[in-house]
């Protein structure tokens, strides 16, 4: 199972923050063996109570910026002497995560746990969360991990009985299964410990104002072994026993200990009051200077902020002109069949665009389409079960055309691997060059079946992400979304980037190589000729899923309302490499142009956008699995990329 650890310095404690970090170096790498998939850290110094924690083994989590910043700002706020000693109490607890459920990469299954009046630390595992969570339904879950019952019932119990001790009694005995724990409280400066079945040890050293507590007493003795020099020696060990806990306040680091079992009265004394800020620190996204108007950050490609904090992108924006419905109707009445039989070939990939356009040109439009779609291996069961909807109702002949599904799953490998190796966010359109043959697909059909019309239900203007191109240096023209109206100069400083970046990086030179280079032309040089129905007709988000989800019974993702880019599963990926790397990701985009458009608030927006970059789990896991990955080595090494933020 997990480690767990922590100590408590009062005042007087000689204790540096040299000295704190060896501290918190030993007690991560003694425990690392009881789990080594995700690490994190609540520090309490003064009225805060910061955290920080990453889907990585502790010693790589100790290496990245974001912990040493992390560390390095707590410590410049510790209360010290000049000689080194502390003025006010400083607690510490950490964990290293064995996981048994709730993925790793999604920060809030790691620990600590924060609810609304604590943070936690849990080894072990309740075994009758789903029935504790059923039991207690107006609680609010938000993970996946089972952990996150303990701390919200210990929150509710608390506060009911206006006694942790006793709360930690109702919670103990209303739980099935093992459970260490260590916390901190919002309302009272103490570190609580409890456990049913003693894996949790102490060593209090008075003389040395210090109090270290750990999973295992093994650990705690080569702990204060290796801190002989500092703490002294001859220190014993003692074992919290199962059915017991302890309070213990910042300011003594003595333990008050009791039994969990019964139904006595709180035999500790109430602390007084505290007022603690509960902080996550683990990710920096929420510090990022974004527009004022619209939430683009810092980090977007050329991005300026005027005195006013908006972005030269709202500064510069003009609603993308369309044709209008009677210039779509002119275009279609040329083809539109008398008799019923096929006028157009509409390109269908399952997504909300091309479903709501099929229904368009047959209900509204009175057109007689045969839709295609193109499988290279990365289309989610969710987007085939959407074709198979609108496609049965809507009675329209379907054409589909496969790639050599293997092949192009292990090019796609390749690249990802070849990436990693040496990270460059303008090279992360490479991943997606497989999916660029439905340009070609289109064109072959119109020679094959005879019908001129080929139309693409995109152009949409909210769906513009310019962001990729500037990750490769080019200030995108306006295209309406179509790579061959790319600017011929714009053609070739992406041609030139990919070229430099392959020169940098030779394990791009792989198999995948023909295969790029024949993307490339499909979409960038090929002429593009096709009708764009949304450069006719405007986007109106509403009425798109309403029509869908209720005329034709439409799925969307599970984890989000948001019906945008659940078709496929590299989108799930690099929209998570995206956010994980520059602090956004498509969604956010989207949501900028809703802002601009009028169509949302900034507020609305930076609340959407905080649900729409939760990762998919599922998805993510079907595609590592499609393209012979690992999930969790690809996720660390993505977490280990030095962040724009």
């Amino acid at each position: 199972m997990c480690g767990i650890f922590g100590f408590i310095a009062t005042s007087g404690a000689q204790l540096g923050p040299d000295r704190i970090r060896g501290f918190l170096r030993d007690l991560f790498e003694l425990s690392e063996p009881r789990g080594q998939e995700a690490s994190g850290l609540a520090l309490a110094v003064g009225n805060n109570i910061d955290v920080f924690k990453r889907g990585l083994a502790p010693k790589r989590m100790m290496e990245t910026r974001g912990y040493q910043e992390f560390l390095a700002e707590n410590l410049d706020r510790l209360a010290l002497s000049d000689d080194a000693v502390l003025q006010a109490p400083l607690a510490v607890m950490g964990h290293c995560r064995l996981v048994t459920n709730g993925a790793e990469i999604v920060a809030g299954n790691n620990h600590p746990v924060l609810v609304d009046g604590s943070a936690g630390i849990h080894n072990g595992i309740v075994t009758n969360d789903t029935g504790l969570w059923e039991q207690y339904p107006d609680l609010e879950r938000q993970h996946d991990i089972d952990s996150e019952v303990l701390f919200r019932l210990l929150d509710r119990h608390t506060n009911d009985t206006g006694s942790v001790e006793t709360g930690l009694r109702r919670l103990y005995a209303e739980i099935e299964g093992s459970a260490s724990i260590a916390f901190f409280r919002a309302d009272q400066p103490v570190l609580g410990l409890a456990t049913n079945l003693g894996s949790l040890h102490l060593a209090a050293l008075p003389e040395a104002n210090i109090l270290v507590f750990a999973s295992e007493a093994y650990f705690l003795e080569c702990f204060l072994k290796r801190n002989k020099r500092h703490l002294g020696t001859g220190h014993v060990t003692q074992q919290i026993a199962a059915g017991k806990g302890c309070l213990i306040p910042f300011d003594t680091a003595k333990p008050a200990f009791f039994d969990l079992d019964n139904d006595e009265a709180a035999s500790v004394p109430l602390i007084q009051t505290a007022s603690l800020n509960i902080t996550d620190h683990s990710s920096r996204v929420s510090d990022i200077q974004r527009c004022t108007r619209c939430i683009l950050p810092a980090t977007y490609p050329f991005i300026e902020f005027d005195d006013e904090g908006v972005c030269n992108h709202c500064r510069d924006h003009q609603p993308m002109a369309l044709a209008g419905h009677d210039a779509l109707e002119e275009q279609l009445a040329r083809h539109r069949s008398k008799d019923g039989s096929p006028d157009c070939i509409v390109a269908f990939s399952g997504g909300r665009d091309s479903s709501y356009g099929l229904h368009l040109l047959v209900e509204e439009y009175k057109m007689n389409p045969i839709a295609y779609s193109y499988d290279w291996g990365m289309v989610t069961g969710i987007a085939r079960r959407n074709q198979a909807r609108m496609l049965g109702k809507l009675r329209v002949e379907h054409i589909l055309r496969a790639a050599d599904i293997p092949t192009k799953r292990r090019y796609m490998r390749k690249n990802i691997q070849a990436w990693l190796k040496r990270p460059h966010l303008g090279m992360v359109p490479l991943f997606m060059a497989g999916d660029k043959f439905f340009y070609d697909i289109g064109r072959e059909l119109r020679r094959e079946l005879g019908i001129p019309l080929v139309i693409f239900c995109a152009g949409n203007e909210l769906e513009r992400t310019d962001f990729k191109g500037g990750f490769a240096g080019v200030r995108e023209n306006q295209h309406g979304q179509r790579l061959f109206a790319f600017s011929a100069f714009d053609k070739l400083k992406i041609a030139a980037f990919y070229g430099g970046q392959y020169l940098l990086n030779p394990s791009y030179i792989n198999e995948s190589l023909f295969d790029t280079a024949n993307s490339y032309r499909s979409s960038f040089l090929s002429k593009d000729d096709f009708l764009y129905l949304f450069h006719h007709l405007p986007w109106d988000e509403d009425t798109i899923n309403d029509t869908l989800i209720n005329q034709y019974g439409w799925e969307t993702a599970p984890h989000t309302d948001n019906t945008w880019r659940i078709g496929d599963g590299y989108t799930t990926f690099i929209n998570h490499l995206y956010y994980t790397i520059a602090g956004f990701s498509e969604f956010d985009t989207f949501r900028s142009i809703q802002i601009r458009k009028g169509l949302i608030g900034r507020d609305e927006a930076l609340a959407l956008t905080a649900q729409d970059n939760e990762p998919d789990m599922h998805v993510l896991t079907e595609f590592m699995q499609q393209v012979g990955l690992n999930l969790e080595e690809v996720m660390s090494k993505i977490d280990m990329i030095p962040k724009l933020y």
